[in-house]
């Protein structure tokens, strides 16, 4: 099963048990706290996958690794790009 599949199916399961609640599809005489209760909860659980997304970009962005030598490396080949250029003609 992919990611893909394996998502729809987590949302589709959440969707359906919500809509059971608010709607009460089944009959199951929930007491009206409940579909209080459940009748915002599709926003909340977008909150709530906002701000995780927003913490675990923020966190890759503050882990992320400098790459010294490809740095380096490139600085390099745009020096060497330069003198190629200036050699044939071209003016900078």
């Amino acid at each position: 099963m992919t990611k893909l599949l394996q998502w729809l199916l987590g949302v589709s399961l959440v969707l359906a048990a919500w809509a059971v609640v608010s709607f009460d599809l089944l009959d199951l005489r929930l007491s009206h706290t409940y579909r209080e209760v459940a009748w915002p909860m599709p926003l909340y659980l977008l909150v709530s996958f906002g701000c995780y997304s927003l913490a675990t970009v923020g966190y890759r962005l503050t882990t992320f690794n400098d790459c010294e030598e490809a740095a380096a490396e490139l600085q390099e080949q745009i020096r060497e790009a330069r003198e190629d250029l200036r050699s044939k003609g071209l003016k900078m």
